[in-house]
């Protein structure tokens, strides 16, 4: 079994030894909160266990999966506050992914500090880098790991049974007793780890992936290439290279190391091995790779935006941290925004002015910003600053923005390009030569770079310092005062802020004057004041007219921020997404209230199969609990677009639940619509529990039989839980019997 030779493998580095061995270690929450917790790593390879001293047989676990990176020293607010009690030698954090908090931890020496830091990210490293069949491996040893109780290597019945209702399987006794029966190869009551391996693949034999590979497979047995070449070009529509991608695909997922592989062809287990890959998930590959043409002008583009950055919860009392910033430019976010106040010593805060939310240092959040704005994305990033400082501080704020920025922060217009609209995100800057030119009319050499160190921002008050005011370049925020105003008398470098409840009524009496709005100029949008919870608005009806700045309070998940998360996965999760083609087209009319009027119309339709789903997680963690799944697929765009399905619930199975169930939509604004697949838990009572959900943009679907990988909440992934779908989209045929071609 691959897990046990990996344990062997990590127990040979002596950082991993001492991770395994465990430690006790600080665990610091505040500067008055530290405790001794010990900490290991488990078997497996992966779990980190902890626990108090004084907790009995309570403890805690994570997954080294969850862990995204470690920073060492003395890299976090927390940390930071006891600087002068713990050196950096001995302190490091564990960041984890999505929303989750920071583990702050202080270890007795530096050499302890440094395996700790230095084994996490081996295993991060490893765990990023698994193949298909390696999480495969791991995911089965996993599951032995949680059923053997008694840790005695073997899993009798008794542990089998506590296993299913772990893994969300509803089973009569007789045929789970039947599958052990089968899988207990020598008869002595109790399963090894090889033979649960033979118990897991008869558990998890997925009867509808056979279903498709016996209708290609001549023999039932494998796919010859001529056969997955057929089943790609007819169901995946590969087209012309089917031929190539087959014999890719049989090289990639082909476990077999004799026979199927060197005839070529792809056994069963090689045919569900790349239907589960992310060569066979709804999203197409290719569209998650930067492939946009990103020299437009800012107008042109959707801009991943935050708002009212540094709060982690909520308006009125929430915490504010540099952690928020740093989340957020992880996520790929582009705009970020600071509220900025007048603080003692002549130093600016920023804070959510008159509440009670915590105070930081303006040149703590510059610094932050530098470090981390060009970790996820090498494109521009737009300093949002609401100030209300003094001229004063604003000074100081311009002295700060100067010089932790440095060459990064632009001060000057950019030369090159067309000084009548707003510079693109890829910018390239001419060098000139330090020679002179020696002759009238020519140039000397020159030489081109990407203009990726860059950073905009934009200030809503009347009384500048001049020092500030001078680094405003292309966003200069003014009042709007109407669209026929804006047509005779903005200019391109000038941005109105809208609330959300305004863009919305412009969006619905003016849209198609909105859109063309938007074409010229950025505008940018914000939650109602009454949002003091931090929930967000429905971004898609400001993208429908072309809203580029479309701020989010990115601490809060849920539908909102799944679908800003869906959009802005494609293009390399850059944080610029191209506006579609009649949203940059001056001579384009494109009203979202009215898309049929558009030249361009082509509605298609789309029908959505929901054939199954696999390895669910339980939402209720109650002993017995076993989840009762249902899947409704929701589409986000323009009005007529706006539409929801659902499949009808399974009961009692979370582990492999089927539905077949065909849903079908008509979708009228290809270009501006986002799937979004979400599963819950039917309760007849109450509100479903939400199970897991993928939002992506229609355009970026691929058709055919497809798995899709679930997130959670926080939009996090949850392997291996998925949705195995069939996605058909096809012209649509109107009740005139009118044809629009796809």
């Amino acid at each position: 079994m691959p897990g046990r030779n990996q344990d062997l493998c990590l127990q040979d580095d002596p950082h991993i030894a001492v991770m395994m061995a465990g430690s006790t270690l600080r665990k610091v929450k505040s500067r008055s909160w530290k405790k001794q917790r010990h900490f290991r790593l488990l078997e497996d390879g992966l779990t980190i266990w902890y626990k108090s001293r004084w907790a009995g047989r309570g403890h805690s676990t994570f997954s080294v999966t969850e862990v995204e990176a470690v920073r060492e020293g003395h890299q976090s607010e927390v940390l930071l506050s006891i600087a002068e009690e713990f050196p950096a030698s001995h302190c490091f954090t564990l960041v984890f992914h999505g929303r989750q908090g920071n583990l702050d931890l202080v270890a007795d020496s530096p050499e302890e500090a440094r395996a700790w830091v230095q084994g996490v990210r081996k295993l991060i490293h490893k765990a990023q880098t698994m193949d298909e069949k390696e999480r495969l491996d791991q995911w089965v040893f996993d599951w032995f790991q949680k059923a053997d109780k008694n840790k005695d290597g073997k899993m009798n019945f008794k542990e089998v049974k506590t296993l299913l209702k772990m893994m969300n399987v509803e089973m009569n006794e007789e045929h789970a007793l039947h599958l052990f029966t089968m899988a207990d190869k020598s008869e002595s009551g109790s399963l090894e780890i090889e033979e649960f391996v033979l118990f897991y693949k008869m558990l998890t034999q997925r009867d509808e992936v056979w279903k498709v590979f016996q209708d290609y497979s001549g023999d039932g047995e494998k796919l010859m290439l001529e056969e997955l070449e057929s089943f790609l070009k007819i169901e995946q529509h590969e087209g012309e290279q089917s031929g190539r991608r087959a014999k890719e695909l049989i090289g990639r997922y082909e476990p077999s190391e004799t026979g199927e592989r060197f005839l070529p062809a792809m056994s069963l287990d090689g045919f569900q091995m790349y239907l589960c890959s992310q060569e066979g998930s709804i999203f197409r590959p290719e569209l998650l790779e930067l492939q946009q043409d990103m020299s437009r002008p800012l107008s042109h583009y959707f801009i991943s935006s935050s708002h009212n950055t540094y709060l982690l919860e909520d308006q009125l009392r929430g915490h504010s941290s540099v952690e928020a910033y740093i989340q957020a430019l992880k996520r790929g976010c582009r705009c970020v925004e600071l509220d900025c106040w007048d603080g003692h010593d002549g130093e600016p805060i920023v804070y959510h002015g008159h509440t009670l939310t915590t105070k930081i240092l303006f040149k703590d959040i510059i610094s932050t910003v530098k470090e981390y704005a060009f970790k996820a994305s090498d494109f521009p990033v737009i300093l949002s600053l609401e100030n209300h400082c003094s001229v004063e501080q604003q000074t100081v704020m311009a002295r700060y923005l100067r010089q932790i920025l440095g060459d990064a922060l632009l001060v000057c217009p950019l030369g090159g390009h067309d000084l009548q609209h707003l510079p693109p995100p890829q910018v390239r800057i001419r060098l000139r030569s330090r020679f002179k030119v020696k002759h009238p009319g020519t140039l000397p050499s020159v030489q081109f770079f990407f203009f990726i160190y860059s950073i905009y921002f934009f200030l809503q008050k009347s009384k500048l310092s001049r020092e500030l005011s001078d680094l405003v370049v292309y966003c200069k925020s003014v009042h709007f005062h109407g669209f026929d105003h804006a047509r005779s008398h903005a200019k391109f470098y000038e941005m109105s802020s809208f609330s959300e409840s305004k863009a919305r009524r412009l969006a619905k009496e003016a849209g198609a004057d909105f859109v063309q709005y938007n074409m010229r100029q950025l505008s940018r949008v914000y939650p109602g004041g009454l949002r003091t919870d931090s929930s967000n608005y429905n971004p898609q009806d400001m993208w429908n007219v072309g809203c580029q700045i479309v701020a989010l309070n990115f601490q809060t998940a849920g539908l909102e921020m799944d679908l800003n998360d869906g959009l802005f996965r494609q293009n390399g999760g850059c944080g610029y997404v191209l506006k579609p083609d009649f949203m940059r087209d001056a001579t384009s009319r494109f009203n979202p209230e009215k898309p049929e009027e558009h030249q361009g119309y082509k509605p298609l339709r789309l029908a959505v199969q929901v054939i199954s789903g696999q390895q669910l997680p339980k939402v209720n963690q109650k002993e017995g609990s076993i989840v009762d799944p249902l899947v409704r697929v929701e589409v986000y765009g323009v009005p007529k677009d706006q539409a929801r399905e659902e499949t009808p619930h399974i009961q009692n199975n979370g582990f492999n639940p089927v539905w077949n169930k065909t849903l079908n939509f008509v979708i009228h604004t290809p270009e501006l619509a986002l799937v979004r697949f979400v599963v819950e838990d039917y309760d007849k009572a109450s509100r479903n529990d939400f199970i897991g959900q993928f939002t992506l943009p229609f355009k970026c679907m691929q058709t055919g039989f497809r798995h899709i990988h679930l997130l959670s909440k926080d939009g996090t992934a949850i392997p291996p839980s998925s949705l195995f779908v069939n996605i058909s989209i096809s012209e649509f045929y109107n009740l005139k019997n009118t044809y629009f071609p796809p």
